[in-house]
């Protein structure tokens, strides 16, 4: 082979070289997009659940002022759930918020008057649809952070990743299995 035939060959291996490097780092970009667009998802339904909680803890005071104590632990939980700045610490949040909120019900329930009104069972019809919501954001979070995780992982994807300051997305967990369950809120 002549000089100029191996340079030809040099510079066709770059330009695939190249080419894959650049392949690669859109798509995963594009993989993070779609992650953080997922979580912007579960975000807007934490929201709306948050946002919700208030109006539900006042309904049900008014039947159940001497439950002090859940309402408090709900206040408390609803704050940490606002204030959660990672996926993690947001799962941890959510947990506690779910179980407080079980617990809110369960007192609900001992009131049949409460049961029978209008604005608490149209507030638990939010939340039950709200819980439903959140629950398909979690699959779609869960599935775009495996989707870049895979990518972020798989040779050579993962010499492109390292370089670009790419890493592995954590997935939305709860640590108890029955809390990832939609809260049973009919009556």
């Amino acid at each position: 082979m002549s000089a100029a035939m191996w340079t030809i060959v040099a510079a066709a291996a770059v330009v695939i070289v190249l080419l894959y490097v650049v392949v690669t780092y859109n798509a995963l970009v594009r993989l993070r997009n779609m992650t953080r667009e997922a979580w912007s998802g579960i975000s807007v339904q934490l929201r709306r659940r948050t946002d919700l909680i208030p109006n539900l803890v006042e309904t049900v005071k008014a039947y159940a002022a001497h439950e002090k104590s859940v309402f408090e632990d709900i206040a408390t939980h609803r704050a940490t759930s606002i204030a959660a700045t990672s996926v993690p610490a947001q799962a941890r949040a959510e947990q506690a918020l779910g179980s407080a909120l079980g617990r809110l019900m369960a007192v609900a329930e001992a009131y049949p008057d409460l049961k029978a009104d209008a604005n608490f069972r149209h507030l638990q019809d939010n939340l039950s649809e709200i819980e439903d919501q959140l629950q398909m954001a979690r699959r779609y979070y869960n599935g775009a952070a495996r989707e870049q995780n895979i990518r972020v992982e798989s040779f050579p994807a993962n010499v492109v990743a390292g370089s670009f300051g790419f890493h592995q997305e954590p997935y939305f967990e709860l640590d108890n299995a029955a809390d990832a369950a939609v809260p049973h809120v009919s009556f």
